[in-house]
């Protein structure tokens, strides 16, 4: 009883660093912000938080428990259009903390092979998931 107990203590404990992270992520990103500011409709802000959370959770829960889910043609044209948005909102996202670096250039007064910043950048990512997935 007390391993059961171990497992699922370290089970829901991963599930909510995995989580934090991804919300973290997010929210470092300002995609939420961002999207609201675009569309005007700033006075929503907290609504949308609350969907991503719940769908998130409810995720989860999904895939935790394989709930069977009657897929029809509607629901799949749905569900492929609002993937389509979240991943279309993430990497414009993306692609504008990518204005970071012309502007730390200018700060830090670089003037030649600022072009290693990005290189720089990857490489830190590439061994710091190595470090995570081996150790």
């Amino acid at each position: 009883m007390i391993q059961y107990s171990v497992l699922i203590l370290i089970g829901l404990a991963s599930g909510f660093a995995v989580a934090s992270g991804i919300f973290a992520f997010i929210t470092m990103l300002g995609i939420i912000p961002r999207l609201a500011a675009r569309t005007k409709t700033a006075n929503h802000v907290v609504w949308y938080e609350t969907m991503i959370i719940a769908g998130g959770a409810l995720g989860n829960i999904w895939i935790v428990f394989e709930i069977p889910m009657p897929l029809t043609s509607i629901f799949l044209a749905v569900y492929g259009l609002f993937a389509g948005v979240y991943v279309g909102c993430l990497v414009m996202a993306l692609a504008e903390m990518l204005r970071v670096i012309p502007i730390l250039v200018n700060r830090l007064q670089i003037k030649e092979a600022f072009y290693l910043i990005p290189l720089a950048i990857a490489i830190g990512k590439i061994t710091g998931t190595l470090f995570q997935y081996f150790y």
